[in-house]
């Protein structure tokens, strides 16, 4: 077990507490960098997506998780960021202008989106970031003369450097894993800033954030703003990995599945928009398999205890109609939002953090550790 002594504010907001995080980052990142090598491309396909949509985690977790702002709208700034890219590309802009020009003009709209939303809170939030979602997938539609309305756009083949760089080349995936990294190291950075203490205080209590001088609306717009422009980056890797890009592929669901990835993952750790977002891309894999294989083996199955050819024929078919329902993705994200809103709100993260102090403390861990006392000041009335 290792004591960490705190003797001066660097000591606080190092973004290494000790060596031993330095050399597990750099063991993880080392798997990371040999993964082109060793995996198949349907796996590195996977490892891409999971890069995507961690750093729309990220990017949400400034808003949601370190600023206390709820939001169902990600997946429409995750669209202007990918329209941004697909339509720079046909005026031949090249990938790093029009990646920066992506995530500057969501951030504005992000900014944009902010001040408006200044006096809501809760629920009133959620039905306006709703709100936000609709509109864009409206204009989306019905500005043919830019964005091709429903018919969508293709997406060119980056090139870097004058190189081109196929969606499924190692290339790609290493590009994708850069932005990632770099988006997961500035956010460290920029929650050990003042603006990053700002958006905690907002979070726990905006009454003792104000007595402290900080400007809420202000930093809200801020939250806002950074949160957008991350999410605009993504946009653009995910409109090149998918080539194709129409308004049916930016719903009210893809928002709902950033929801549920720093859910699963962790609401205050940007590990859980990691962790969360392994979790979701696995789930389109499961339902093939579910789909494909699954009532195969359990026809087998059903056959080895001594179930006759057509029972076992009957077995296979209903299960292989339950595995394609329509709605079954969306009930599974249902029961996995409240599993782990019962059972465990910190999320995957969290529960790892159980798991690593039990064998710290133990045999003197307490079940109670991570339950939080319910007492409150007059003050918290008002956050």
């Amino acid at each position: 077990m290792r004591f960490m002594f705190k003797t001066d504010y660097e000591d606080d907001i190092r973004l290494f507490p000790h060596s031993g995080y330095i050399v597990t980052y750099g063991v993880l990142l080392a798997l990371l960098l040999i993964a082109p090598h060793v995996l198949s491309s349907y796996l590195m396909s996977q490892l891409v997506f999971v890069c995507i949509y961690a750093i729309v985690g990220v990017a949400l977790l400034i808003l949601t998780g370190f600023t206390g702002q709820a939001s169902l709208g990600h997946a429409a700034f995750l669209a202007i960021g990918a329209y941004t890219a697909a339509y720079l590309q046909t005026y031949n802009v090249p990938f790093p202008v029009y990646f920066l020009a992506a995530g500057l003009l969501t951030g504005i709209i992000g900014a944009m989106v902010g001040f408006p939303a200044l006096r809501l809170t809760g629920i009133y939030l959620v039905i306006a970031t709703i709100s936000f979602a609709l509109i864009v997938e409206e204009i989306l539609a019905r500005w043919e003369s830019v964005t091709h309305g429903n018919e969508g756009m293709r997406v060119k083949t980056l090139s870097l450097l004058g190189v081109a760089v196929p969606r499924d080349s190692p290339t790609f995936y290493y590009l994708c894993l850069a932005v990632l990294v770099l988006t997961i190291v500035g956010t460290l950075n920029l929650l050990r800033s003042p603006t990053g203490r700002a958006f905690v205080a907002i979070r726990d209590s905006e009454t003792a954030a104000r007595s402290m001088g900080v400007n809420v609306a202000l930093y809200k717009v801020k939250s806002f703003a950074i949160s957008a422009a991350i999410t605009g980056f993504a946009g653009v890797l995910f409109a090149h990995k998918l080539s194709f890009i129409s308004p049916e592929m930016f719903t009210l669901q893809l928002s709902i599945e950033f929801i549920i990835v720093i859910l699963i993952g962790g609401t205050f750790s940007l590990h859980g928009a990691v962790l969360g977002a392994i979790f979701i891309v696995m789930i389109d894999p499961f339902l093939t398999y579910l789909k494909d294989d699954m009532p195969g083996i359990i026809a087998g199955i059903a056959a080895t205890f001594g179930a006759s050819t057509a029972t076992a024929g009957n077995i296979q078919s209903n299960v292989a109609a339950f595995a394609s329902l329509n709605g079954l993705k969306g009930a599974i994200y249902g029961i996995i939002i409240v599993l782990f809103v019962l059972f465990e709100p910190l999320g995957l993260y969290g529960r790892w953090l159980k798991i690593k102090l039990f064998f710290q403390l133990f045999p003197l861990y307490k079940r109670a550790t991570f339950k939080r006392q319910k007492i409150y000041v007059k003050s918290e009335r008002n956050r």
